[in-house]
């Protein structure tokens, strides 16, 4: 897979919805019923990072839910990259990026959302052919007016800011000409997911969903 054919695909993925829920998973059973609500609540691409012993099972739950378009977040090595492919990831989302991680995004033909965080990182993205990149830590790193001045002189490329986004400063980041979608875990917070509130979580994902992106 070419950077020019793994943005193709990420854009694609950022298109579904406003919002790409970014989940932090410990418990495989709750997969499905996460998934399933989310997906109701109108965010049919998920986001599930490699920080539990249980996410490679958790991709593989969520993989199965019709409707649903499921990646690997937190990839850092190439490792990473092909157990999250073999578990059934569809996209790959990194807080950064090396040269090892992105060959084996591309040879494994996993599409890659990366991380960067300075116009630098963006450019070397660019140079090699990403115009679909992760903004993040994006609160960290000066929010939505710090996005908008790295877009100024670097149009090409379009984010997915992650980091500190919520539904309060969510549509500050949608606002702007270079943002596809945001991350954000607040569509899925621990409480409810461990109290099986799937209702509630379905609710938060339905309002996440009428976010409009300009």
């Amino acid at each position: 897979m070419t950077p020019q054919e793994a943005s193709a695909a990420a854009t694609k993925v950022c298109q579904l919805a406003p919002v790409v829920p970014v989940l932090v998973v410990d418990d495989a059973s709750t997969a499905a019923d996460l998934a399933r609500a989310l997906i109701a609540g109108g965010l049919p691409a998920l986001e599930v990072t490699l920080r539990t012993p249980a996410a490679l099972d958790v991709i593989r739950e969520m993989a199965s839910v019709p409707g649903g378009v499921v990646g690997a977040g937190t990839l850092l090595t190439p490792k990473d990259v092909e157990n999250a492919k073999a578990a059934g990831a569809t996209f790959g989302v990194s807080p950064g990026v090396t040269e090892r991680l992105l060959d084996a995004c591309e040879a494994n033909d996993l599409p890659l959302l990366p991380g960067i965080a300075t116009a630098t990182e963006a450019m070397y993205l660019l140079e090699r052919g990403y115009t679909v990149q992760k903004f993040f830590p994006a609160e960290a790193n000066g929010g939505a007016p710090a996005l908008k001045a790295i877009g100024a002189p670097i149009p090409q490329v379009k984010f997915c800011p992650t980091g500190g986004v919520s539904l309060k400063n969510a549509n500050d980041y949608l606002s702007l000409s270079n943002t596809l979608c945001v991350g954000g875990s607040w569509v899925a917070p621990k409480n409810l997911v461990d109290a099986g509130d799937w209702a509630g979580i379905e609710a938060l994902a339905r309002e996440a969903a009428q976010l409009t992106v300009s």
